[in-house]
């Protein structure tokens, strides 16, 4: 097979990839993904035998386990000039045999320095490392100066925009711009980009401004991008659409044949409450029981004392008729929120497998190490979802100037 025949729509580099759901959708988009660039070790096989290349030499992606920031005496574990280096070796023979492919750079960094997760219950170091994290957006600008992509795509979570944050967002975009892109943000739900959940996501997007179409802007200085907030070709789907398909199981138990199909187990006293729990209802059930009251003295004691009913989604099942609520790194835990199946005959949370169908990953997706429940949820939670991704790479790509359409 001729390489020039399998010229791919456009180049990307995966910035913070974890396990690969950007990168996934960027292939998907008919995109050939460079490298991803991540600095745990752990999303690296399920990255790489996830994601081979369709177009080109079809390859994978070369996984670049590094540290994004500088080096210096207070963090000798920056990795930013062995990251350039390896950069500098890998994106110029591309930019070279592929001089009419446009490059794209995927910026989703990691959204825990931007969740409400209380400091108080955070250790002095984890503090120390989220106020880090939250530079990660800085960082990456740096890189994007030297390799001047024609785009940029950066998911995130919504409350980014949040004054708390310092304005990192804003800050992002405004080094956008001065490095001479036209760049725009909106804050959307995945459900109405064909992905299973209701998922509120801040995506901000890039072109440079010498390459963009005139009627993707939205202003006559040339520098406010439009963002789309649907998908008119995805139709909005259900949880019954997305994992109905997959076969029952019980609490604890991994099946046989579907890699990642697998329940976290439940305690006598959970499985007691979940097999009351009707789809879609609060956790009200569980104060009148054929068990009788079984709701939880810490639940019940925060309701007295706010007169509200708090917590109303843990031990609760999903509906099956609309999308999941938002796949977290424990969407395996009925504790944790609003993830029972919805099938009353199964008395169980959702499994992994499941978990990462409504993130829009498909079946054959394995994640690594398939015996394990507690890193792979982390993987799935933390993901981008790839419709979301594979949408806004073609979106990108058709905004450029004489740049053809993705197959």
């Amino acid at each position: 097979m001729g390489q020039v025949d399998r010229k791919p729509a456009f180049l990307a580099v995966d910035f913070f990839c974890g396990a690969g759901g950007t990168t996934r959708g960027l292939i998907d988009a008919g995109g050939y993904v460079v490298a991803g660039i991540d600095k745990e070790h752990f999303c690296r096989k399920t990255f790489i035998e996830n994601n081979i290349n369709k177009s080109w030499d079809e390859k994978p992606p070369v996984y670049l386990e590094r540290d994004i920031f500088p080096a210096d005496e207070a963090y000798p574990a920056g990795e930013h000039a062995e990251l350039q280096a390896d950069l500098d070796r890998l994106i110029p023979p591309f930019r070279s045999k592929l001089p009419s492919v446009p490059l794209l750079f995927a910026i989703c960094a990691p959204c825990q320095p931007f969740t409400t997760l209380s400091r108080k219950e955070m250790s002095d170091a984890r503090v120390a490392k989220r106020d880090k994290d939250r530079n990660l957006l800085k960082e990456a600008a740096r890189f994007v100066e030297r390799f001047r992509p024609e785009m940029v795509l950066s998911e995130n979570v919504a409350g980014i925009k949040d004054p708390r944050y310092g304005g990192i967002w804003e800050e992002f975009r405004s080094e956008l711009e001065r490095l001479g892109y036209a760049t725009g943000t909106r804050v959307v739900c995945t459900s109405r980009f064909g992905v299973p959940q209701y998922r509120k996501r801040s995506i901000l997007i890039a072109v440079l401004k010498e390459k963009v179409r005139e009627e993707y802007l939205s202003d006559l200085l040339a520098t406010e991008l439009l963002v789309p907030d649907s998908n008119p070709d995805s139709p909005t789907m259900t949880v019954e659409e997305a994992i109905g398909h997959l076969p029952p199981i019980i609490a604890g138990q991994l099946h046989g044949e579907i890699p990642n199909h697998r329940a976290r187990s439940l305690s006598e006293l959970n499985q007691k409450r979940l097999s009351c729990a009707k789809p879609g209802e609060s956790n009200a059930y569980m104060e009148n029981t054929a068990y009788g009251d079984l709701s939880l003295e810490c639940h019940r004691k925060v309701n007295a004392r706010l007169n509200d009913r708090c917590f109303s989604d843990v031990y609760t099942r999903m509906r099956p008729d609309r999308p999941s609520p938002t796949i977290t790194t424990k969407c395996h835990s009925i504790s944790n929120g609003r993830f029972g199946h919805y099938d009353t005959d199964q008395v169980r949370g959702i499994s992994l497998r499941e978990a990462a169908k409504l993130q829009s990953f498909d079946d054959d997706y394995v994640f690594h190490p398939t015996d394990m429940l507690e890193p792979v949820a982390r993987m799935i939670g933390n993901a981008v979802p790839p419709k979301l991704a594979r949408y806004f790479a073609t979106y990108l790509v058709s905004s450029l100037t004489g740049a053809r359409e993705p197959s």
